[in-house]
């Protein structure tokens, strides 16, 4: 785990981040348009930055837009500002956990209270922030899940096994119905962001998988809604039988660590700020 190099990358992130900073929010239990975060993670996505941008713009007008540019060697970043977003640069390619980690120092650093991750290659539909965010009154951390009803969300055989029989693991874990854990669509409330602005993995399936672990461990709730997503449209994840083995031996390790590793979970004052 690079924790070290998480701390000092999101810290020199800060330093690059473009735009005026918003003002600090009035605090609320329930978040609402004006005191919403969504953060963009995004490696190389300058086919769809900017549309992403400009489609949260238009379901969350209220809402700050920060698009974390993982140190992209394209136009994502240029795109991203352009759109409208507030954009940090990342000193060197940190992979989602450490541009997420970023992203919650951010949302601290500036009164949000609650975070929205949306993937900047155009695979989450921004229509459903409303109702993840609506749905933090009751948990600390909302994930969009793409096989919990109707969506037709195309995974191949081997590879729906493996997420299958993870969600299965986690569902147990967390003592709740969930069906896909590695979803990277989710909501999380003002606990969560303070945990997660503290502690958050960066290693392969750290953001998804590991950070349920830290939120049990933590003491924080965990629920699922619905969402739709297309499918990816640059790059293609792994497919067939070996590749799903290892996809799920690597997942159940990322558990396995979340358990043993000590994850001091600090104070959380009132109204979810620091």
């Amino acid at each position: 785990m690079c924790r070290c190099a998480c701390a000092s990358g999101a810290d020199d992130a800060q330093s690059s981040i473009s735009a005026g900073r918003p003002t600090r929010p009035g605090v609320e239990r329930v978040a609402g348009p004006s005191n919403v975060l969504v953060v963009i993670p995004a490696l190389n996505e300058e086919a769809t930055v900017a549309s992403v941008v400009a489609a949260v713009r238009a379901v969350v007008p209220g809402a700050g837009v920060l698009v974390v540019d993982d140190h992209s060697t394209d136009d994502t970043g240029r795109r991203a500002a352009a759109a409208g977003a507030v954009v940090a640069r990342m000193p060197f390619t940190m992979g989602v956990g450490g541009a997420m980690r970023t992203g919650y120092s951010y949302a601290i650093r500036n009164g949000y209270e609650a975070v929205v991750q949306v993937d900047g290659d155009g695979q989450h539909d921004p229509r459903h922030i409303p109702e993840l965010v609506a749905a933090l009154a009751h948990d600390d951390i909302v994930i969009g899940a793409r096989f919990a009803g109707g969506d037709p969300y195309a995974v191949g055989a081997a590879r729906r096994f493996a997420m299958s029989s993870l969600a299965r693991v986690m569902s147990r874990l967390l003592r709740t119905r969930l069906t896909d854990v590695t979803s990277g669509y989710r909501a999380l409330g003002p606990r969560a962001v303070q945990v997660f602005a503290e502690h958050y993995p960066a290693e392969y399936l750290g953001d998804t998988v590991e950070a349920l672990v830290i939120a049990k461990r933590c003491g924080l709730t965990v629920t699922q809604l619905p969402v739709r997503m297309t499918a990816r449209e640059h790059g293609r994840p792994s497919q067939g039988v070996v590749g799903s083995t290892l996809y799920l031996g690597r997942a159940m390790a990322a558990i396995g660590l979340g358990l043993v590793r000590r994850w001091p979970c600090p104070p959380v004052t009132q109204g979810g700020t620091t």
